[in-house]
């Protein structure tokens, strides 16, 4: 990944961490209104993704060095890690 776009995508999310911190401060002090409750939600679902997607990547990068790794698994052929959830980017076996 190219150095700008990587850095965008860091502020981005150091962004997005410091509105959900204001927002949860929001929420302490009993004035958060209709619309900040749904950005908390949007907020914390995206953070909640990108651990899994670091999570994923850390493990992968974990079994290409030959140490244990985790599989989730829904049948034997199956690998989806956690796909659905925003954690995995493909869907290859390890092998």
């Amino acid at each position: 990944m190219k150095s700008g776009k990587k850095q965008l995508y860091c502020t981005i999310g150091k962004v997005a961490m410091e509105k959900l911190q204001s927002l949860h401060s929001k929420m302490r002090d009993d004035t958060a209104t209709a619309e900040d409750r749904q950005h908390i939600s949007i907020l914390e679902e995206v953070a909640a993704l990108a651990g899994n997607r670091v999570s994923v990547s850390e493990n992968e990068a974990a079994r290409h060095k030959g140490g244990s790794v985790w599989v989730e698994r829904t049948s034997e052929s199956h690998f989806p890690h956690i796909r659905l959830h925003g954690g995995a980017l493909e869907d290859d076996p390890i092998a």
